[in-house]
């Protein structure tokens, strides 16, 4: 297969640099002909085929698939809440709990924990016009919140993507303690979310299905969480109740698919860690376990950077 058809990413934990396994070689086909990803897109990139394969991973025949999909992708079945064999069907298992002490959440006060399981991108100032550089192009707030209000306090901040493999852990948390309001969602369509669809298709955060919640953090002031849904994704499930929160809190899960969180903070809150600058800035992902540490607080105006620079880093 050709490297620009590649996915590389570095394991936090290892250091090793990885080539992200592409489902199947039938996600390889698709990306790598323009008429192959129209039929994709005019046949499956809607809601009643991911309504569809959603339901058909939810029937009792889709558990056979369990034991496959843990031996090929490695699943750590030490962590998970019950063994393989007791899941009723495949969502069931992909959308699994883990056991209570899986995901210890940075304890430091002035930790910013990585909310999921997943490759992170960090953008320590965001471009100017309030927008994310991802790969493909810019993202406008305006469109990402569906809402140019909503959109200002982020101008000249700063933003956390996480992306969630079909593979991945697929529950989200809260990164601090705070209070979160309701989730509002946003319609869209569910357009394939890692770097090869972000290349091919500019734009697929503010197009895709996504859901938007405000969340007044104590340690990194206000918060804009996003769910956003990728290919095959059934539905974004909130499992929180709005109001007090605390660090580390399940916040809800994404059914089958790929998907991705979006983590807006203000300007001067946060400042990330500097191998996830460093990484991020050169285009590269990192692997980062749900707990980890991924930043910490701003304290003072000494550690504030301006926002003139626009780089990922």
């Amino acid at each position: 297969m050709d490297d620009d058809f590649e996915i590389r990413y570095r394991d936090r934990r290892t250091g090793r640099t990885i080539t992200e396994p592409l489902s199947y070689g039938f996600f390889q086909r698709v990306f790598q002909s323009s008429y192959v990803l129209g039929l994709f897109h005019l046949l499956l990139n809607h809601s009643i085929f991911c309504r569809f394969y959603g339901w058909m991973q939810a029937r009792p025949g889709s558990r056979r698939k369990i034991s496959r999909f843990v031996r090929d992708y490695g699943i750590d079945v030490e962590e998970i809440e019950f063994l393989p064999e007791r899941y009723p069907n495949f969502n069931a298992f992909f959308t699994r709990r883990l056991k209570p002490d899986a995901r210890p959440f940075a304890s430091e006060p002035d930790a910013l924990s990585c909310p999921a399981d997943g490759k992170v991108l960090v953008f320590q100032h965001l471009l100017e016009g309030a927008r994310i550089p991802v790969k493909g192009g810019a993202v406008p707030l305006e469109r990402l919140l569906d809402s140019e209000k909503e959109a200002r306090p982020y101008r000249h901040g700063s933003a956390l993507v996480v992306r969630l493999a079909p593979y991945d852990y697929h529950r989200f948390h809260f990164p601090d303690s705070g209070t979160a309001g309701p989730a509002r969602a946003v319609a869209g369509r569910y357009y394939i979310v890692n770097p090869l669809g972000l290349a091919r298709v500019p734009g697929v955060f503010w197009r895709n299905r996504r859901a938007v919640t405000g969340f007044d953090s104590d340690g990194f002031g206000r918060i804009a969480y996003l769910e956003i849904g990728g290919f095959a994704v059934g539905s974004i499930v909130e499992t929180y109740t709005p109001g007090p929160v605390e660090r580390g809190q399940e916040k809800g899960y994404f059914q089958f698919g790929g998907s991705t969180l979006v983590l807006l903070f203000e300007p001067g809150t946060v400042v990330f860690d500097n191998d996830l600058k460093e990484e991020s800035g050169r285009g590269i992902e990192v692997h980062v376990m749900a707990g980890n540490r991924i930043g910490r607080r701003i304290q003072d105006r000494g550690d504030r950077t301006r926002p003139a620079d626009v780089s990922s880093g």
